[in-house]
């Protein structure tokens, strides 16, 4: 350390101190676009700032180790990959590196995804190694998650699966009386029935009431997702469907007997499964769109009819009928 000391003075006085200091201060042109720039495990100092040096971040690597080993700390750097701006600080650049603030990479899997869809969008993350499988239906919790250049994807979605693992368990014990699930499992069936049934958010507690109320007493679901999942794989199907879809005892068919289906037809969100663990308290037995975006509930039948009628007839006008 003292040969450093003793060197940086002696640069000091051969060029000045402004000149010296102002790569470390960053009074330099940032006008460069960001680069990524990686360091791998166990790397030393020495060899990041000839890194840092070859990538353009800094115009002498020897410079900039001397100025970090009398300016910055002694903190190890870490690996890892970051985005680094040509022309910033210096010492910023040392910081980050220290403390591993390295540029965050996110895929996403939206509320209600099939597992098709899971494998698919992960499949086209650029930088990852292998090739994901389809997960199991209902495995998958969906949400934001962050990776690194060169994982394996099977571990990424590991990481998926354990976030459901995890939050299923957090759940579960806070069930309320007016739950109807017996298991997580089941929980996860409903919930991803209800995920599918509304795109809002302010219903899905009244939606998970009405399908609780209807296997309370024995009634069928007559939820329409249900018979378009083993068509689809549970993409969208794109045009109505058939009568005779409607009659296929797929083991996923809730026009055809009361109860759940014989497993999930998507990935629910948490919210979707403490919808069902907590469902709103309501008399109603029936739903269908409003033409807004959401549902008109009924707790007769020919209350629902009514609204049928409406939903019919406001459809027609639109030309949709």
């Amino acid at each position: 350390m003292r040969r450093a000391v003793l060197a940086f003075v002696a640069l000091l006085l051969l060029v000045g101190v402004p000149i010296v200091l102002a790569p470390w201060f960053g009074w330099g042109n940032t006008a460069a676009p960001a680069v990524s720039f990686e360091v791998k495990r166990g790397a030393s100092l020495a060899s990041v700032a000839r890194d840092l040096e070859e990538a353009g971040l800094v115009s002498s690597a020897g410079e900039f180790r001397l100025l970090a080993r009398v300016l910055g700390s002694d903190a190890p750097v870490q690996a890892g990959r970051y985005r680094l701006q040509p022309g910033a600080a210096w010492g910023d650049m040392l910081a980050a590196l220290q403390k591993g603030e390295v540029e965050r990479f996110t895929v996403t899997i939206p509320e209600g995804w099939p597992a098709v869809l899971v494998a698919e969008r992960l499949n086209a993350v650029p930088g990852l190694n292998g090739k994901a499988s389809v997960p199991a239906e209902g495995s998958i919790l969906p949400d934001t998650y962050e990776y690194q250049p060169g994982e394996d994807r099977a571990v990424v979605m590991k990481r998926m699966q354990t976030a459901m693992t995890k939050t299923l368990a957090d759940l579960w014990p806070k069930r309320t009386a007016r739950a109807v699930v017996r298991s997580p499992a089941e929980a996860i069936v409903l919930a991803s029935i209800v995920e599918k049934e509304t795109g809002k958010a302010s219903e899905r507690r009244t939606i998970a009431g009405v399908y609780s109320n209807r296997l309370a007493v024995g009634m069928k679901l007559d939820a329409d997702p249900t018979v378009i999942y083993p068509i689809t794989a549970g993409k969208p199907l794109g045009r109505r469907i058939r009568q005779s879809e409607l009659r296929r005892d797929t083991g996923y068919n809730t026009y055809l007997k009361p109860g759940l289906p014989k497993g999930p037809i998507a990935n629910p969100g948490r919210d979707s499964i403490m919808a069902v663990l907590d469902p709103a308290e309501t008399d109603a037995l029936y739903f269908v769109a409003d033409g807004s975006g959401g549902h008109v509930f009924g707790k007769t039948l020919a209350e629902h009819n009514a609204n049928v009628a409406r939903w019919f007839a406001l459809r027609r006008q639109r030309g949709e009928m």
